[in-house]
């Protein structure tokens, strides 16, 4: 549970910003919202040029990320992220940053020497990997100058006190394992708890276990926005990836998803996504109140990562009526994993309107999800069954309305168009 700069800021987040946002988030934490992360470009001094030379990145003398001191100042004189992690700490948050993997161009052109190794930046780049939609950087070898780059970038983050790595172009399009373990290799050799996250996805399920085996969170689609619906034909991309299409992608995951280990859906683009959303315009959320309400729901149920997107600054009454529902929150925290109690359950195919259904348990409690996939509003009286529950009458609280529903033989659901409705069993 956390917040990440790149739905409202892109690659301009600067100090400022990011202070103000941690702020709110610390507002927050008696919640159980924890991370506040600084997404990519942060060692860019020129965050809105066009091209990677001229946005020119910073970096020390061993070829390693450093931040841009014009936008983050209290790096200066080489202090880097360590003074801010401090401040984000004190506020009883953790600190995390973003990079993509691999080492820069101008790094590997230099030669510069690898901290604590023998090895100079050309004996460490795959220059046969780079990522193909982003030009600032070479892969990294399987081989030992590059777990040396790595070691040496890792010894510096953890020394600085940041707590959750998230890295991308390395989980699909494409899928770099050799990467991946040497990166989880050299945050074990710090000993320090860094949490890591791959991006972007669609991470394959055929590689569920090996990416469960050094990551404890990796996205399973591309870059979730704030749209219900977007075509994508065979063979495409499927950015932005919609609201619609994420219940069949968390239910094929649903199995995979376990502690230490959790299938990422991505940020939630909710609220204000200002001044410089990382796509499209500067706006509030697409998404209506009842398509919020929806994602937050299917996130938490799912037990998604919940990492927000909005401007915390600018947080709306309703958006933050989302984020301070605390058994909404503890269903996506404490549910008990698939086979034991949490599982999507597939509507019936024949019906005249699309629904999913959720059951999730945490401890003695049972939790219901519906949901209306359709552009219309629905009206359902369903069978207990349909929950797994036995077929009897049975009076449950509706988790968003606040309200108790008396025992009944069937459970009465009226959703708007795109909407939802998370009930407690009593």
């Amino acid at each position: 549970m956390g917040w990440n700069s790149w739905d409202a800021y892109g690659l301009t987040i600067n100090e400022a910003d990011f202070r103000a946002n941690a702020q709110v988030l610390a507002s927050l934490k008696d919640y159980g919202w924890q991370f506040a992360v600084v997404d990519e470009g942060w060692y860019m001094q020129d965050p809105f040029a066009d091209s990677v030379a001229a946005r020119k990145y910073v970096w020390d003398a061993n070829g390693i990320l450093i931040p841009a001191v014009n936008r983050f100042p209290s790096s200066a004189n080489g202090a880097g992220f360590k003074p801010l992690a401090d401040w984000v700490h004190s506020q009883g948050l953790k600190f995390g940053i973003h990079l993509v993997r691999g080492i820069p161009r101008d790094v590997v052109q230099q030669n510069l020497p690898i901290a604590g190794s023998g090895f100079h930046a050309q004996d460490a780049a795959d220059r046969e990997s780079p990522c193909p939609w982003d030009e600032g950087n070479w892969g990294i070898r399987d081989n030992p100058a590059g777990q040396a780059y790595y070691d040496s970038m890792l010894r510096l983050y953890a020394a600085w006190g940041v707590d959750f790595l998230k890295v991308d172009c390395i989980s699909d399009h494409p899928y770099r394992p050799s990467e991946i373990r040497q990166i989880a290799e050299a945050i074990r050799k710090t000993g320090r708890p860094i949490l890591l996250s791959l991006s972007p996805g669609p991470t394959q399920l055929e590689h569920a276990a090996e990416v469960a085996k050094y990551a404890q969170m990796w996205r399973i689609s591309d870059d979730h926005w704030d749209v219900w619906s977007a075509p994508h034909p065979k063979g495409t991309s499927e950015f932005p990836f919609a609201l619609h299409d994420t219940f069949d992608r968390l239910a094929a995951w649903a199995p995979y998803a376990g502690p230490g280990h959790w299938p990422d859906e991505d940020m939630l683009p909710e609220g204000s996504l200002t001044p410089h959303p990382g796509w499209g315009d500067p706006r509030t959320s697409r998404f209506t109140q009842d398509e919020q309400r929806t994602e937050f729901t299917l996130w938490a149920i799912s037990r998604s990562p919940l990492i927000l997107g909005a401007n915390l600054t600018k947080l709306d009454d309703f958006t933050r009526s989302l984020l301070t529902n605390k058994e909404v929150l503890a269903i996506n925290q404490h549910a008990i994993e698939s086979g034991q109690g949490l599982m999507p359950l597939q509507s019936d195919k024949t019906d005249s309107f699309p629904q999913r259904y959720w059951y999730a348990r945490t401890g003695s409690h049972q939790y219901l999800a519906v949901f209306n996939l359709q552009d219309k509003a629905s009206v359902s009286d369903l069978p207990w069954p349909v929950f797994h529950l036995t077929d009897r009458p049975h009076a449950v609280y509706d988790l968003w309305n606040r309200t108790h529903i008396h025992r009944a033989k069937t459970l009465h659901v009226e959703l708007a168009p795109h909407g939802c409705a998370l009930f407690r069993v009593e």
